[in-house]
């Protein structure tokens, strides 16, 4: 018999995935920045192009450093207070996708408050689509799973 998880390990498992993904994140950005100073192809269709973003997503909202942090802050706190309130019925690949959120949400706050903007470094060359970061991916997987993963829920109680 299997048994499922405990809330304690659900949340150790939470705050070590965050911890190491964190970690990777702010390597891999500092790494990617700092040798993407002078454009180059990275693999075929995407290119390193180093670009400072005092925006959020598609640079809406450049210059609004404040609001943006606000907004990190606020998002964190609703995610965890979320997760928290619902950990027990939350799988530890749902934990993950947190995770994922949390390091997203949290790493491109951590760089508008250390450097007053992102560091974007990932540039699509055959689509025109602004320059992104890992944080950024971070984001787009941890909401498009979470979204597919409640529209089939929802899907499979009809």
């Amino acid at each position: 018999m299997i048994r499922k998880p405990s809330n304690t390990s659900k949340l150790m498992y939470l705050i070590v995935s965050t911890i190491f993904l964190i970690y990777f994140n702010l390597y891999c950005s500092t790494y990617f920045s700092s040798i993407s100073q002078d454009p180059l192809l990275f693999i075929p269709g995407l290119k390193l192009n180093y670009m400072e973003n005092t925006g959020a997503a598609f640079s809406i909202l450049q210059d609004y450093k404040i609001l943006l942090i606000a907004f990190g802050i606020v998002a964190i706190g609703l995610i965890l207070w979320y997760t928290i309130k619902n950990i027990s019925e939350l799988t530890m690949k749902n934990m993950f996708l947190v995770a994922l959120l949390i390091t997203g949400v949290g790493c491109n706050m951590y760089e508008r408050i250390a450097f007053g903007f992102v560091r974007d470094y990932f540039e699509l060359t055959f689509i025109n689509f602004p320059v992104f970061n890992i944080s950024d991916i971070f984001i787009n997987i941890s909401v498009i799973v979470i979204m597919i993963m409640l529209f089939n829920k929802n899907y499979s109680k009809k």
